[in-house]
């Protein structure tokens, strides 16, 4: 197939582009490096089976030649509220990204009669009641908080695709990604491995927000994206949860990367009223295990290890 990403040069959409090309795919990325890395995708330049276009997506698109698969993963990410490079210092391009990026990637991918995958995100879901999240759970989502820009503009984007779908018979899919790590992530996005993992690097207390007791579920970026592709390649329609259902506490990941790291320096506790964050986080994969035959393979422990050398790299450490 010749599958355009948009967000290419971004950490997921990046690995997503190495895995395509090397099923033999034609991978055409787009992005703005708003938030993406030219670093990301410096690899790829050159390669014959990839080609990269510089554009914001929330303006029209137009690509020469015929699509098959239009992948949408271009949106600042979705990191700790309390971090000072946090996703709403970018609320208009955020929101633009999910209402303008998704109507136009859709268009692009009626227009080509291809395939279209939307990365939607657990964040829609909220400060979620119901525990584990099924994609049945309409969520409990503060609109008018600092996440609202992110979370709203996901739920629109996966309204928008369904009644493409529905409307215009578009073939969709929706991914709903859960908590993800792994090597290209940006240090300074805020989320909590970043943070912890370059902290531990530099010998210095991890930041834990409150207590520690808020829980979260980790998935390792390979595995991440093996469960889209597998989406992708499906025949299924309606939002599916992919992620780790091992749920712990930030605590508890917070002494596991200071146990892989050998960091002694230990926690510090910040007081979490301005981090608005959900307290409970962890997806119910029942329907990516029986329609994809999806799970994680990769542990907590084998996943840190495969990232710290990038994180070494970044930081001179290497």
């Amino acid at each position: 197939m010749r599958i355009l990403i948009s967000g290419a040069a971004g950490f997921l959409g990046s690995h997503l582009c190495d895995r395509l090309i090397l099923e033999g795919h034609d991978v055409v990325g787009m992005d703005n490096f708003v938030t993406g890395s030219q670093d990301n995708i410096a690899h790829l330049m050159g390669n014959e089976h990839f080609v990269f276009y510089k554009h914001d997506i929330s303006n029209y698109i137009f690509v020469p030649g015929k699509l098959d698969a239009v992948l949408h993963f271009a949106s600042p990410a979705s990191p700790n509220p309390a971090s000072p490079t946090a996703y709403f210092n970018l609320p208009i391009q955020t929101m633009k990204a999910g209402a303008l990026g998704t109507h136009n990637t859709l268009g692009l991918a009626k227009a080509n009669h291809a395939r279209f995958l939307l990365a939607s995100t657990s964040e829609i879901y909220g400060d979620p009641i119901e525990h584990p999240q099924k994609e049945t759970y309409a969520g409990n989502v503060d609109i008018t908080g600092p996440r609202a820009v992110y979370d709203e503009a996901k739920r629109f984007a996966e309204a928008l695709t369904l009644a493409y779908h529905r409307q215009h018979g578009v073939d969709t899919r929706i991914v709903r990604i859960f908590n993800t790590y792994g090597p290209r992530m940006d240090l300074e996005d805020g989320r909590a491995l970043p943070n912890m993992l370059k902290q531990a690097l530099l010998g210095q207390p991890l930041t834990v927000y409150g207590d520690g007791c808020q829980t979260r579920s980790f998935c390792y970026v390979d595995d991440l994206v093996d469960g889209i592709v597998r989406l992708l390649y499906s025949d299924e329609h309606m939002p599916v949860n992919v992620g780790n259902p091992v749920e712990m506490t930030i605590l508890q990941f917070a002494q596991a990367i200071n146990d892989v790291t050998n960091n002694q320096a230990g926690i510090t506790y910040i007081d979490a009223r301005s981090s608005r964050d959900p307290q409970r986080r962890q997806p119910d994969i029942t329907r990516a295990q029986s329609l994809l035959g999806w799970e994680p393979k990769i542990q907590l422990q084998e996943g840190l290890v495969r990232t710290l050398p990038y994180f070494k790299r970044k930081l001179n450490l290497s």
